[in-house]
């Protein structure tokens, strides 16, 4: 089902004519007193409830929220089918800078949509979006996680997404080099914010190299006033061309993975923390054809999501860290399964990732 009601033509353009099609419902969300705009995309319930996030960002045009939401949505299905949890995927995006327009006011009103899907959609943190938000919209809607311990949550949920990331990295060395360890090696990671700056922690401990850029200069600052030794280049452009470098960890937004960054990349693993990291499909072949080993952005970066789910059963954060770890054997085993069937890593997480959802929308008889 998708509520389109006085959508304008360019959303609803978007709608049906995207190539992410598929989705069980899309809801376009409007409070006028808030001035909150939103969507929920709901790709697939096969599993279970849609679970993902709520990103808040400035999108030039509402056609282009629609498009993202649509993308994270689906992107969603996957991570939480190849993290082993009982929940489809799903994904909110609100429309504005949170920098000048997020209130209390509209977070209240956001949690009353989500409320009124009835549990189809549980929502938590993303970009743009903190513990302190959603302790807000929780107050209107009992299907969100993400909230501070004090409000019966996990609290941030970055802290265990990196250590997902960082053992995607180990299992990417594993199969490339024959050995886990990332001592010595070069990592290169764009984007050191809310996850960024805790892989940071992991690499400098095992001894590793590593290269930074952001945007923000404040978060670049936080880096290189703590750790001396940590290099930083001026943007994305001349970190993925750095001569020796071993592993490019993209975690920032997406669309990292492009015709235009791909041919110039020296790195030979591609790893981070960033949802829908390649631009356009095709471009996981372009990686492959180089000798890029490509760790599935949706597998390694599961490890906030795995924390949030675990949020609902009542939160353990050594039982979420032994899931997490277990992100090391699952990409393991993508790679496996992209040698056998002669296939990009892309498409053997995909492929894994349909026959759980598929096999269990068999089992509810769909």
């Amino acid at each position: 089902m998708t509520d389109v009601s006085g959508a304008p033509a360019d959303v609803l353009h978007t709608l049906f004519h995207s190539d992410q099609g598929g989705h069980e419902q899309v809801v376009l969300c409007q409070d006028r007193a808030s001035g909150l705009k939103a969507v929920i995309a709901l790709h697939s319930t096969a599993l279970g409830p849609a679970l993902g996030g709520t990103r808040f960002y400035p999108y030039a045009t509402e056609a282009e929220a629609v498009a993202d939401a649509l993308n994270l949505a689906r992107g969603m299905s996957y991570k939480n089918a190849m993290a082993g949890l009982d929940h489809g995927g799903g994904k909110a995006v609100i429309i504005g800078d949170p920098d000048t327009i997020k209130t209390e006011a509209l977070l209240l009103a956001y949690g009353r949509f989500v409320a009124s899907l009835g549990g189809r959609y549980v929502t938590a943190c993303d970009v743009g979006t903190y513990v302190a938000d959603m302790d807000v919209v929780a107050r209107e809607c009992r299907w969100t996680t993400g909230r501070s311990p004090e409000n019966g949550g996990a609290g941030d949920s970055s802290v265990l997404t990196a250590f997902g990331v960082y053992q995607g990295m180990r299992a990417s060395a594993q199969h490339l080099w024959g050995d886990p360890s990332l001592r010595d090696r070069t990592v290169g990671i764009a984007g050191v914010g809310k996850v960024g700056h805790h892989l940071v922690e992991h690499l400098l401990a095992e001894g590793a190299r590593v290269v930074i850029t952001d945007v923000r200069q404040e978060a670049v600052r936080r880096i290189a006033d703590k750790h001396p030794s940590v290099r930083v280049v001026a943007d994305t452009e001349r970190l993925i061309e750095i001569d020796g470098l071993d592993i490019y960890a993209p975690c920032a937004l997406g669309g990292a993975l492009s015709d235009d960054s791909v041919p110039v990349l020296t790195a030979k693993i591609v790893c981070g923390a960033a949802n829908n990291q390649l631009a356009h499909p095709g471009v996981e072949k372009d990686l492959a054809d180089r000798g890029i080993l490509y760790a599935p952005d949706y597998v390694v970066n599961a490890g906030g999501v795995i924390q949030v789910a675990d949020e609902l059963h009542g939160f353990d954060f050594e039982r979420c860290k032994a899931k997490a770890a277990k992100i090391f054997d699952t990409t393991l085993a993508i790679f496996a399964r992209a040698k056998a069937d002669g296939i990009p890593p892309a498409a053997a997480a995909d492929r894994i990732a349909e026959q759980r959802m598929h096999e269990a929308a068999q089992a509810r008889g769909w």
